[in-house]
């Protein structure tokens, strides 16, 4: 039998990792790069879209080289990718017209407070979601406002907008002949999952919505991707990328999902009611709700999980906690306090308690379920007996505390007694704050082999489309589960310690 590969492209916030894996769902091999963060005033993130770019490239090229296999041998290409970050070009040149708006970035809040002033229900009732900075329909109405002769462009339809996804996948099928554009411009397109998170998408219909463009800022339709299902054949990688990267092979592009929908169904979370949670820059905590969007009576989104059909789709609630890891980044980068990451389990573990210092690390604004744009982070609690240990093992708490937030207005929303969270991500290495995890939220936490489940979802959604694995039920028998940590804390104790943190 000939052995079958998929690429995964996982473009996150941080940086851009590449991975081969087999038909078995092993990762064969992976090369990561990290990118700039560009601060340009207070509140402002930006990334620059050549320089993910050229690291998409550089990380294809490596991983294939690490593989050991014949380039000729992908069947298909899988992405993934830091949603609602926001990037418009020129349609000829392929030059974008500004950095990459993050969805860290705040710049929008004034625009978003005339939208939660106005138009609140209507935008929940359409997107599942609450007006926030954090989407992608502020992001491009601020650059069509700011950037010179952006709108008239626009207006012309010489420009184009897409989330990170819609970037990478124009740029891999550029010039391929299964690309009907004039131009040999790529294929520009999105799923419903990443269209879900702009803000601008009608979740109910799969389709971009008219109203929402014109209260958000007048946004021409013409420069919006074609929304397409998860699992789909977009296009071909075009002449230039099959010869530098895949022995002069057409591969297709194949998958596309934001990176939380993809880690939920790299965990094979296929029934209604499974829930995961992803630790990285932030937290990010879906459950699948079936064929229909739930409302929400405690402010969580209603997103697309995943499509294979078009016209149809399976939803998720989402509860979204903007900063988690990049707290731990702060504790390294800012304070210096510790050098790696690692280090500061270390610490955690040297104390027994965080003798009552409690980190809010609301550096951003605090996402679900409070939505206050205007929140800012805050260390309480603190004695003439505190010590840097105990700041530390008060920022892993906070981590579990957010997410047990979330999880509590899930089971309020759904009525469903959630039994199991599975996670992913790079802060679940950490053993320390996935037993806390457990013992705050009374429910056993359940960790797979591959932590980083996020590119495996995206490869999953590839191989679906080109036949690597014929269905969901296969994919589950190719899930395994490391460790399985059970809570061990007294309820006394578990609701005294989390009394605390409501009280912060």
């Amino acid at each position: 039998m000939t052995p079958e590969y998929i690429l995964s492209i996982d473009q996150g916030t941080t940086g851009t990792r590449a991975a081969v894996f087999d038909s078995r769902g092993n990762v064969v091999s992976y090369s990561y790069r990290e990118h700039r963060q560009i601060y340009p005033k207070p509140g402002w993130v930006e990334h620059n879209p050549e320089e993910i770019w050229n690291n998409t490239l550089l990380v294809i090229r490596e991983a294939l080289e690490k593989s050991g296999i014949k380039s000729s041998e992908i069947k298909g290409i899988g992405v993934t990718n830091q949603r609602e970050t926001t990037v418009m070009w020129d349609r000829r040149s392929g030059k974008p017209v500004y950095n990459a708006i993050v969805w860290q970035c705040r710049r929008t809040a004034p625009l978003t407070e005339k939208l939660r002033e106005s138009f609140l229900e209507t935008i929940y009732e359409k997107t599942g979601l609450y007006p926030d900075p954090y989407f992608s329909g502020t992001k491009v109405w601020w650059l069509l406002d700011n950037v010179p002769e952006l709108r008239a462009k626009a207006e012309k339809g010489e420009v184009l907008f897409g989330t990170i996804d819609t970037w990478i996948i124009w740029n891999l099928t550029h010039g391929s002949r299964d690309v009907a554009t004039p131009e040999r411009g790529g294929a520009h397109v999105t799923d419903y999952s990443n269209a879900s998170r702009t803000m601008l998408f009608n979740i109910k219909k799969l389709k971009w919505d008219e109203e929402l463009l014109e209260i958000e800022g007048k946004i021409p339709s013409a420069i919006l991707p074609e929304a397409l299902p998860s699992s789909h054949i977009y296009g071909y990688t075009g002449p230039e990328i099959s010869t530098k990267l895949f022995d002069g092979k057409s591969i297709p592009v194949c998958g596309d999902a934001g990176d939380q929908q993809a880690a939920l169904f790299g965990q094979v979370g296929f029934e209604p009611g499974e829930v995961k949670s992803t630790y990285g820059t932030g937290n990010f905590i879906l459950m699948n709700t079936g064929s229909t969007p739930v409302k929400s009576r405690n402010r969580l989104l209603s997103t697309v999980f995943y499509s294979r059909r078009k016209g149809s789709a399976v939803y998720a609630m989402e509860g979204s906690v903007f900063v988690t890891g990049a707290a731990i980044q702060w504790f390294r980068d800012a304070l210096k306090i510790i050098e790696v990451s690692a280090e500061i389990n270390v610490l955690a573990e040297s104390v027994e308690s965080t003798e009552g210092v409690y980190f809010v690390p609301a550096f951003t604004g605090l996402g679900a379920p409070y939505w206050d744009m205007y929140a800012r982070g805050t260390i309480v609690g603190i004695t003439r007996g505190t010590r840097r240990a105990h700041i530390a093992r008060a920022i892993l708490e906070s981590i579990a505390y957010l997410t047990r937030d979330v999880v509590d207005a899930m089971k309020a929303d759904t009525g469903i007694d959630i039994k199991v969270l599975k996670v992913d991500g790079g802060a679940s290495k950490s053993n320390f704050l996935m037993q806390f995890q457990a013992d705050i939220l009374g429910v056993d936490v359940v960790r797979p082999v591959i932590k980083e489940t996020t590119a495996l979802g995206a490869a999953f959604l590839a191989g679906l489309a080109v036949d690597v694995w014929r269905g969901l039920d296969e994919l589950r028998k190719l899930w395994r589960v490391e460790r399985v940590f059970k809570p061990s804390m007294s309820v006394d104790e578990r609701e005294r310690l989390y009394r605390g943190w409501r009280a912060a």
